[in-house]
């Protein structure tokens, strides 16, 4: 639903600095060039660019009412607070925004359009999208997406947070500068924000979870070479349950890890060790091909997140990964996506 053509504010109140603002941030970094500018009252007036190393320079306010006097015509909210409801204190802020004559992209589990105080103030062309959302007409997947011709890759992480969607988009970014017919396929809320399409896989109830991901691979897959499907959760993390119908729905051909260095356990529960990266590898490769009931997707390479690393200590991490993994390994943010696509073509580097 959103164009190229919109410019968009953040409502990022507290997001900048604080660990609620992964949705806003994502799309900053990979829609720069539509962002008008940033609300967070923590931040107001500060560099984007310095607190965030996101190459963008739009203003940071405090406000809704300073925000207009850039001229947004969408504001998105990047915040996805704990349980994803709409705090109270944001409604009046969403209300000066809609009367204001924006349209709302939320990616809160929250549903905005189902709000009489917000329904009454929308004009001809307004509209609330609100992300979280079940396809229509869906079904049990059929394991149909293996009959596409197209590469379909499909990220898979160590824990939930470690980067699959930003290496998704990465290697996206890249076949697209190859001239390749590449797509990104999003799966959670800010994915969907980028692409402007997708499915909201924690709003899909379980039984036809992978049909979801299978209905959205079958509508693009005849019309790209490659699908680059955002990964959701993880195998290793206890409470996750989206992983599996990625795998089962996509039909995957390729498979990326994506791991942050260094982490040993997963986050939230430090009782769980993550398995060494060679056996994880093997975990992934072997549920994916289901004993041959599946075309096998191998793991072509390691995308390691080293955010929170120094050049050289990052670089140094690298180049261990590879060694234990045997496979090709960067930080497709920091250093690019090449080497890994490389890997899903079966080529060598230039």
């Amino acid at each position: 639903m959103l164009k190229s053509t919109d410019r968009i504010a953040v409502l990022l109140n507290g997001g900048i600095r604080g660990t609620q603002g992964k949705t806003g941030l994502a799309l900053i970094r990979f829609r720069s060039d539509a962002i008008a500018v940033v609300i967070d009252q923590d931040c107001a007036h500060g560099s984007l660019r310095s607190l965030t190393n996101i190459a963008c320079d739009a203003p940071i306010v405090a406000s809704v009412s300073e925000a207009l006097a850039y001229q947004p015509n969408v504001l998105a909210i990047g915040i996805a607070p704990s349980g994803g409801a709409l705090p109270d204190q944001w409604l009046p802020e969403l209300k000066q925004a809609v009367a204001s004559g924006l349209s709302i992209v939320n990616g809160l589990h929250t549903r905005l359009a189902d709000l009489p105080e917000l329904q009454e103030l929308l004009q001809p062309r307004q509209w609330i999208w609100d992300v979280r959302q079940e396809p229509l007409g869906l079904n049990v997947g059929s394991g149909q997406a293996r009959s596409l011709p197209c590469r379909r890759v499909l990220t898979v992480g160590t824990d939930m947070s470690v980067g699959k969607m930003s290496t998704s988009l990465a290697l996206d970014h890249v076949g697209q500068k190859r001239g390749l017919r590449s797509r990104f396929l999003g799966t959670g809320q800010a994915g969907i924000m980028i692409a402007g399409d997708g499915i909201a896989l924690d709003a899909v109830r379980v039984d036809f979870a992978s049909g979801a991901v299978e209905q959205l691979v079958m509508r693009h897959g005849r019309n790209y070479e490659i699908l680059h499907i955002e990964g959701q959760g993880s195998l290793f993390n206890p409470a996750s349950t989206a992983t599996l119908p990625l795998l089962r729905g996509s039909q995957p051909t390729h498979l990326i890890l994506v791991h942050r260095a260094g982490q040993l356990q997963i986050r939230n529960f430090s009782h769980v060790s993550i398995p060494p990266l060679k056996d994880v590898v093997t975990v992934y490769e072997t549920v994916a091909a289901a004993g041959g009931s599946f075309v096998p997707a191998k793991v072509a390479g390691v995308a390691l997140n080293t955010a929170h690393l120094d050049q050289d200590a990052a670089l140094s991490a690298i180049a261990i990964t590879q060694e234990e993994t045997g496979l090709p390994c960067t930080d497709p943010i920091r250093f690019g996506a090449e080497v890994l696509l490389d890997a899903i073509l079966d080529r060598e580097g230039d």
